[in-house]
């Protein structure tokens, strides 16, 4: 199956204003190529007012793809990591250390934004596995504080540890909890230690009620929205590819959930994304 032939929803109502999608993989790919062209996903995204995306990196490959497109295309800017399900990966490898290296380097680079999304995942990775995870979170965490960039955390059934670490190894100045998985508690917890809280389709999924709970304990001035594209698709698409075009039914769902009018909380999600990556990047317009 070809780009062009992909079956993609119909794009939504445009937002009022815009808002950027913090967390995509544009590189993620079918037979034939990528599951959909950069300049594409531009062009869709824009036309409904979510004008800028970060391209975030799960392992070299993806993190050297990030920076490079993040070059490319002024409406991207890069998030670079190894994933920490690739951690025991490498680590049994021996290539662990080699990776970081490149990493710390990548992370230099102007186009990067950001540190991430590493962190802990305790759901496919096992008992075994929790080592090299906890010595690759430390590591990036330490990147991202010399660096200066924002560090962007994968979190998933790993709750205790994941703030343990960070208490310890201590919290960069802009930290994302990416798709935020936790419940009101762990929320809170989170924005007690300075974080945003980006979060996506999934707090639209009718079994997400504690997830919901834990977007209305959270100030406006932390919110963030994301695609994880291309998973984590919102209703009523949930089961199709994900894209970031897709990023206004997540709003339009947070906004009447909260009681907000979409454009405040379309304001609040942009003015949070740029302080929470560091700066406003330039916004895309879409080809005619």
């Amino acid at each position: 199956m070809s780009d062009a032939d992909w079956p993609w929803p119909d794009a939504p109502e445009p937002l009022p204003s815009p808002v950027v999608d913090n967390h995509c993989h544009l590189d993620h790919r079918i037979k034939g190529g990528l599951l959909i062209d950069v300049a594409d996903a531009l062009d869709r995204a824009a036309a409904v007012n979510v004008d800028r995306i970060v391209q975030v990196g799960c392992d070299l490959e993806g993190s050297r793809w990030a920076v490079e497109t993040a070059r490319q295309h002024e409406a991207i800017v890069a998030a670079v990591a190894l994933h920490p399900n690739e951690a025991p990966l490498l680590e049994e490898a021996g290539t662990l250390d080699a990776a970081l290296a490149e990493i710390e380097a990548l992370a230099q680079d102007p186009a990067v934004r950001a540190v991430g999304e590493t962190g802990l995942d305790y759901f496919r990775t096992g008992v075994d596995g929790r080592a090299a995870q906890h010595r690759s979170f430390r590591a990036h965490i330490d990147v991202a504080r010399r660096h200066d960039r924002t560090l962007v955390i994968h979190d998933r059934d790993a709750h205790d540890d994941v703030l343990a670490i960070l208490d310890d190894q201590g919290v960069p100045e802009r930290t994302v909890m990416h798709c935020f998985s936790g419940d009101a508690d762990v929320a809170r917890r989170c924005l007690d230690r300075g974080a945003y809280l980006s979060f996506s389709g999934t707090v639209t999924f009718k079994n997400a009620e504690p997830l919901r709970e834990a977007l209305a304990v959270t100030p406006t001035d932390r919110i963030l929205v994301e695609t994880d594209a291309p998973f984590l698709t919102p209703t009523p698409h949930r089961g199709r590819p994900n894209a970031s075009f897709l990023v206004p039914h997540t709003v339009r769902f947070m906004a009447e959930f909260l009681g907000r009018s979409v454009d405040d909380l379309c304001r609040a999600i942009d003015e949070n994304t740029d302080r929470a990556f560091g700066g406003s990047w330039p916004r895309h317009t879409p080809a005619v």
